[in-house]
């Protein structure tokens, strides 16, 4: 309940509140593990849904590139779902004994595309400018896909990987 008693009082109150807020700084990213534990982020502009599936609602299709999981319906819409790890070369495998596995829907223009993943670690603020772009650390398989690196102030030895959703959506690898 609000006190009208005295309006510039609230409204004092109100402008010292909001210089409290401080804007952050950069761009929203999802951070998220794969098995093996490496870190990755994707920028929020490229995603259009995380959620939480139920491994048997994944429908496997035969005849299909290893890297694919299955389909799943996504509000009457029939997407791809994508071992991402096994994707980017990772050698440790997917958990899908397990209730839900975290994926990732990513879009870009008519693409759209789920990729399922280790453990979802929530939206953080990243700054372009502490982006670091020379990596020699990847592998060929995975570098293609990667467009830099940002290190955590508490874990200067932990990177966290920026994925190039667009490229990912775009690979030649799909086919394979």
């Amino acid at each position: 309940m609000t006190d009208n008693s005295n309006p510039e009082q609230n409204l004092n109150s109100l402008e010292a509140n909001l210089k409290e807020l401080t804007s952050p700084e950069g761009e929203l990213h999802l951070k998220f593990c794969l098995p093996s534990g490496m870190g990755f982020v994707l920028p929020a502009v490229g995603i259009r849904e995380v959620m939480q599936q139920s491994p048997d609602r994944v429908t496997a299709i035969p005849n299909v590139s290893p890297l694919l999981l299955g389909t799943i319906n996504l509000r009457g819409q029939v997407i791809w779902v994508a071992d991402l790890g096994q994707f980017l070369g990772d050698t440790a495998p997917l958990r899908t004994d397990r209730a839900e596995i975290p994926v990732i829907a990513i879009e870009d223009q008519d693409m759209l595309l789920g990729l399922a993943v280790q453990e979802m670690q929530g939206m953080e603020w990243r700054s372009p400018e502490a982006l670091q772009i020379h990596l020699n650390d990847l592998s060929d398989t995975m570098a293609p896909f990667i467009r830099g690196a940002w290190r955590d102030e508490a874990d200067d030895e932990t990177p966290w990987y920026l994925l190039d959703y667009v490229a990912i959506l775009r690979s030649a690898r799909w086919g394979a």
